[in-house]
C-alpha cells in the first residue's frame, strides 16, 4: 500500500515537473554594444514589448545594452555557440566572419540617401545578403538603420588633407580602414565600448559615428570638432542562432517576425528624429564646434574616397558593388 502510495505521488510529482517544463518560457537574450537610449536601443526594447505581448508571456526578451555581456568581437561567437539568441550586430561585423559582401554597406559615398538605401536594403540585393548568413548558423531577420556619419577629432575636418596623420578609431572592417588611408589618416580598430575611452585618453585622436552614438557615449565632450560630412552609413542587421530559431514552434515563430517587423518599422522612423536630435544636443552643449561641408568641400572628399570602391572590388565582390550602384541611381 506504502509503495503504491509514493509511486503515485511520484508519478504526479512527473506530471507536475513536465507542465511546468512545458510552459516555461522561452527565453531570447538579445545582447547589444550600445546604449538603451540610441535608436537600436529603443527598438530592441520595442521588440522585447511587442514579442512578449503577441506570444502572452510565451517568450521572454532579457535585453542586454551596452556591451554588459560580450563585445563586439566576442558576440558573434556567442550567437554561434547559442549563448545568446539574438543580437543586432553593425554590417561591418559579418566581414571578419568570412561574408564579406557586408562590408559593401561601408564603402564611402555609396549611399546617396535613404531611400536608396532601403531600396537595397528591402529588395532582392538586401535579402540575399541575409541568406549568406545560413551557413555560419546564423538566420538575419531585419536590417535596422542609425543613419549616415559625422567624424569628429581635436582638429577641424573641413579638407581631406586635415586627416593626414590622425589616429582614427573604426570597426574591424578592411573598408573602413581603406578609408582612413585614403584620407592620409592611421586607422585604430577598436570595440565600440572601448572607444570613448580611447578618445578621452589619447590613444585616438578622433572617430567616425552618427551623431546618437557619439551622443549617448559622451564623445562630444572629448571632441573639439565634428564635420557633418555623411561620407558613410551605419546600419545593423538583427539576427538570431539558427538552430534556436528554426526550432521554435511555428506558432511563435510567426508571431516574432511580426513583431520584429513592427519594430523595425519604429525604429527607421526613430533614428533620423534621435540624430537629428543629438547634432542639436552636441551643438547646445558647446563642447563641440560642428562644421557643414560646403559643395565643393564634399566634393573634394568623394574625390578622395570613391577610389575606395574601385580598390575594394576583389574583396567584396565587383558585380554586387555596380548592382547597388544601379540600384540607388533609380
Amino acid at each position: 500500500m506504502l509503495l503504491k502510495s509514493l509511486l503515485t505521488a511520484f508519478g504526479a510529482a512527473l506530471l507536475f515537473a513536465s507542465q511546468a517544463w512545458a510552459q516555461a518560457p522561452i527565453v531570447i537574450k538579445f545582447s547589444h554594444v550600445v546604449a538603451p537610449d540610441t535608436p537600436k536601443g529603443q527598438a530592441a526594447e520595442r521588440f522585447k514589448l511587442l514579442a512578449e505581448k503577441a506570444t502572452s508571456g510565451r517568450v521572454k526578451v532579457q535585453i542586454y545594452p551596452n556591451s554588459q555581456l560580450y563585445k563586439d568581437k566576442e558576440e558573434l561567437e556567442a550567437l554561434q555557440l547559442g549563448a545568446v539568441q539574438m543580437l543586432a550586430p553593425s554590417l561591418a561585423k559579418f566581414g571578419p566572419l568570412g561574408v564579406k559582401e557586408f562590408e559593401v554597406f561601408d564603402l564611402p559615398y555609396i549611399f546617396p540617401n535613404k531611400t536608396a538605401l532601403y531600396n537595397v536594403t528591402e529588395g532582392p540585393i538586401g535579402k540575399g545578403l541575409l541568406r549568406k548568413l545560413e551557413s555560419k548558423g546564423i538566420t538575419g531577420l531585419a536590417y535596422w538603420d542609425n543613419g549616415f556619419k559625422v567624424m569628429s577629432a581635436n582638429r577641424q575636418l573641413r579638407l581631406p588633407s586635415d586627416f593626414k596623420g590622425l589616429k582614427m578609431r573604426i570597426q574591424a572592417s578592411k573598408v573602413l580602414d581603406a578609408q582612413m588611408r585614403a584620407l592620409g589618416a592611421i586607422p585604430q580598430s577598436l570595440a565600440f565600448s572601448e572607444a570613448s575611452m580611447a578618445l578621452q585618453t589619447g590613444v585616438v585622436d578622433g572617430t567616425e559615428n552618427p551623431p546618437s552614438n557619439m551622443y549617448t557615449q559622451k564623445m562630444h565632450e572629448v571632441q573639439k570638432h565634428m564635420t557633418v560630412s555623411n561620407h558613410g552609413y551605419l546600419g545593423y542587421a538583427v539576427i538570431v542562432n539558427k538552430k534556436f530559431w528554426d526550432g521554435l514552434p511555428d506558432d511563435i515563430r510567426s508571431k516574432l517576425e511580426a513583431a520584429m517587423k513592427e519594430a523595425t518599422t519604429y525604429e527607421k522612423a526613430i533614428a533620423q528624429r534621435d540624430n537629428d536630435m543629438a547634432l542639436e544636443a552636441i551643438r547646445k552643449s558647446g563642447k563641440t564646434q560642428i562644421y557643414n561641408l560646403s559643395a565643393q568641400e564634399q566634393a573634394m572628399w568623394r574625390n578622395v574616397l570613391l577610389p575606395v570602391q574601385k580598390q575594394m572590388e576583389d574583396r567584396i565582390g565587383k558585380d554586387l558593388i555596380q548592382a547597388i550602384n544601379r540600384e540607388t541611381a533609380k
